[in-house]
């Protein structure tokens, strides 16, 4: 049988490119030829990183952390899984430090690499809060039977001032390249995009903004210096002197890896996470727009060299439909397209797909969505979102504040919904939903039996066709909507691994 032989420090250097590492193993024949099909075995660390969530004096945060029960390549080896404290107050950059808004810790400022949150086993959500200003940036990791599929949410609640409402998001895995459509340099807006370095070594990021008619100027956002293990808070409108509706961020890391998310605050819709939009492609889709939107805003950018046609269409509860006067958009080759779809969603929850015509180039995309009118408005966004390949997870969940958004762009798709126990208690309860083709599907989450404080809602894809996700998490206050809205992409809890064999010979080479 024909082996893919590797050494073994050559397949652990590979692996480690990957956001989890898994133990090594074999597969049987794929298809009869001899070849090995690589195996998919449980990732066996995850990392997350979770920005400074506010500086606001009136700002209430969760953070919650799940990992699903199932299989892991733990071995009996100890499993643990923690958010410590990034290092360092590291100030937020206007191009000039502002020490008033210095970076942020739970319950008080913490010391660097202090733990803020641990959980003990899988199935089991746990929870911390802060009412700190200056609570700082999260660096994440799970090992063995907590690593895969760990996922982690940031929730905070802003009482008042410029961004009141309600700002969540899911803490991310670094990477070297994030899209951001759907940031502002307006006037009445503030966009500070937040970098966070998990590393010891220091990170160097370029932070490009592409507008209507390319990419604009912006000389000090280039090679921005972000410190071992710490955060660089930077305000958009001090990158341009131009003050800009719709643009797009794009931020590269030069060396080293980062994480990136952009906090929009504005004087009158409120605020919220925006996080990256997914891989650049020729087919998009944003799922999750609330039944009640009164006014959405599509922001999308095409990357390369080439220009994107697209077709756009709306999938609802029933099936899909073209947008009256936006059956189609136009993009141009590094430049950045932005259209008012106002209240499309006409009381009913949908998605958007856009589709590619012909040879089109791929695009990364993102919708602000507003709800509610006059003074009692509140804004979120939803990132063009991949599909679930086996599952994803919204971690944070609250009694009667949760809306999952199921879009099955082609094919008719059966999934399993598991709301677990509260982090206080309670039991896990499971329902088997169908998607039928070009629709999206709204429900609540089953309630898990007996649940007391937060709980996690996990999604796993059982058959049919692709499945795209998201989740809105609606915590009303005093007439205002507050709420905010997560994508559910892949978990990333397994990772495909060729079969590896000790090659000594190597040694020779």
């Amino acid at each position: 049988m024909k082996r893919t032989t590797l050494s073994l420090f050559g397949a652990a250097a590979a692996l480690a490119a990957v956001t989890g590492v898994a133990a090594l193993g074999g597969a049987p024949p794929a298809d009869g030829t001899g070849a090995e099909a690589p195996a998919r075995l449980p990732v066996q660390r995850s990392t997350a990183l979770c920005p400074a969530p506010t500086s606001s004096d009136v700002g209430e945060t969760t953070y919650t952390s799940f990992t699903p029960p199932g299989k892991s390549a733990a071995g009996g080896r100890k499993s643990a899984a923690q958010l410590l404290s990034a290092a360092g107050p590291a100030a937020r950059s206007d191009a000039k430090a502002d020490p008033k808004k210095a970076g942020k810790g739970a319950k008080a400022p913490q010391e660097a690499g202090k733990p803020v949150l641990s959980i003990e086993e899988p199935g089991k959500p746990a929870t911390a809060t802060t009412s700190s200003s200056d609570a700082p940036a999260l660096v994440g990791t799970a090992d063995g039977s907590l690593a895969p599929g760990w996922t982690t949410q940031q929730t905070t609640v802003i009482a008042a001032g410029a961004g009141r409402g309600l700002h969540g998001m899911t803490c991310a895995a670094p990477d070297t390249s994030f899209w951001f459509p759907g940031v502002s340099t307006a006037k009445g807006r503030q966009d500070y995009v937040h970098v966070t370095n998990p590393d010891t070594t220091a990170a160097v990021v370029d932070l490009e903004l592409y507008g209507k008619d390319g990419r604009i100027k912006a000389p000090t956002g280039e090679a921005v210096n972000v410190p071992p293990r710490s955060t660089v808070p930077v305000l958009l409108s001090t990158l341009t002197d131009a003050p800009t509706e719709d643009l797009t961020l794009h931020v590269a890391a030069r060396n080293g890896r980062v994480g990136a998310a952009v906090q929009a605050s504005d004087e009158k819709l409120g605020g919220d996470w925006l996080t990256p939009s997914g891989d650049a492609s020729a087919d998009v889709v944003l799922p999750g727009i609330p039944a009640d939107a009164t006014s959405v805003r599509l922001v999308a950018h095409v990357p390369g060299d080439d220009d994107a046609d697209l077709t756009v269409r709306l999938a609802g509860p029933t099936g899909s439909i073209s947008p009256a006067g936006h059956e189609t958009l136009h993009v141009k080759s590094g430049m950045t397209t932005a259209v008012d779809l106002g209240d499309v969603t006409k009381g009913q929850a949908g998605s958007l797909l856009l589709t590619a015509e012909g040879d089109s180039a791929p695009v990364v995309a993102a919708l602000r969505v507003t709800r509610g009118k006059g003074d009692k408005q509140e804004t979120a966004f939803i990132p063009a979102t991949p599909a679930l390949v086996g599952r994803g997870t919204a971690a944070d969940n609250r009694p009667k504040g949760s809306t999952l958004a199921l879009v099955a762009p082609g094919k008719e798709a059966r999934v399993k919904v598991t709301s677990s126990a509260g982090a206080d208690g309670g039991s896990p309860v499971s329902q088997t939903y169908t998607v039928k083709a070009g629709t999206t599907l709204a429900v609540e989450p089953p309630r898990p039996g007996g649940a007391k404080g937060p709980y996690a809602v996990t999604v796993e894809k059982i058959s049919g066709g692709p499945v795209h996700a998201s989740r809105t998490l609606a915590l009303p206050k005093d007439g205002l909507p507050m709420f905010t809205i997560q994508p559910l992409p892949d978990d990333r809890s397994t990772v495909a691994v060729p079969e590896a064999e000790q090659d000594l010979s190597m040694l020779n080479r």
